[in-house]
């Protein structure tokens, strides 16, 4: 069973997104309470946090996607996985919603920078992985090794 090559691309993505979330949330967190106090810290923890999760939910359902390629059911499996994942995302994202809108430490224009942040960092992350890393044009494919309109012996 072969690699995809996607695979690498999103390895990447995903260990650099968490690095610059840590970074985003340190000053998420620092912005938020000199600017809301406690409040604004734990909404720009949260929203970070959120952006992040709901970031990630993507590239680690294609690479659990990817461990069936190769497989007959590969295409079926990959647009399961991944649309099931996207499902959680919306589900998750309702849930939180409708949870933390009306907490009392919740300051709402310090959460919606926050979130804002995390998916342009993200955005951002994805744009640098995806110019630097070397992957061949014509991917995840193979080459005959003969001519098929020669009869063996010519």
């Amino acid at each position: 069973m072969s690699t995809v090559s996607s695979t690498p691309i999103l390895r990447t993505t995903l260990i650099w997104s968490a690095i610059v979330t840590g970074a985003l949330a340190v000053a998420g967190s620092v912005v938020g309470y000199l600017v809301a106090g406690e409040s604004g810290l734990w909404s720009a923890l949260v929203g970070v946090l959120l952006a992040a999760l709901f970031l990630g939910i993507t590239g680690i359902s294609i690479l659990v996607a990817n461990r069936w390629f190769g497989t007959d059911l590969y295409v079926p499996l990959f647009f399961g996985i991944v649309l099931g994942g996207w499902l959680l995302k919306f589900v998750v994202f309702l849930i939180v919603l409708f949870v933390v809108r009306d907490q009392p430490w919740v300051n709402s224009l310090v959460f919606f920078v926050a979130i804002v942040a995390g998916v342009l960092a993200s955005l951002a992350v994805d744009v640098i992985v995806v110019t630097r890393m070397r992957v061949p044009y014509a991917s995840d494919t193979t080459l005959p090794t003969t001519d098929p309109d020669e009869a063996p012996g010519d």
